[in-house]
């Protein structure tokens, strides 16, 4: 994926179904935070985002992203809805639900994992 708008974030992008944990609520509830494994990873996503970051795309897109993984234990489903939590917290996006398509792949590469994305903003209604 090469493109002018294509976008890298360097390291390990992190699957949110395996880093939360249930902690005690002040009311003696069980609450569900995320671990600092993917806290970190957020971090470093707002601190390298440039080009999407305040873009505030709230019509229809579709996301291209190649996910480069440190190896093949890591799930690319589970990367993708980090990417898109990531892109709406930098305010690239206003709403993950407008994503209307995806174009994903897995790669591995154990000395540079990282995520090569583009987001390209789609009017045409996609419906069945």
């Amino acid at each position: 994926m090469k493109e002018n708008n294509t976008e890298i974030i360097l390291g390990q992008c992190i699957g949110k179904s395996n880093n939360y944990l249930a902690v005690p609520g002040q009311s003696g509830e069980r609450r569900i935070i995320k671990n600092d494994k993917i806290r970190a990873y957020e971090k470093s996503f707002i601190n390298q985002c440039q080009i999407y970051k305040g873009r505030g795309i709230s019509g229809r897109f579709k996301l291209s992203v190649t996910v480069w993984h440190s190896s093949v234990r890591f799930d690319l489903d589970n990367s993708l809805k980090t990417v898109l939590d990531c892109l709406q917290s930098v305010g690239a996006i206003t709403n993950d639900s407008q994503c209307f398509a995806i174009q994903a792949e897995k790669r591995i590469d154990k000395n540079n994992p990282r995520i090569e994305y583009s987001i390209e903003e789609i009017n045409k209604q996609l419906s069945i």
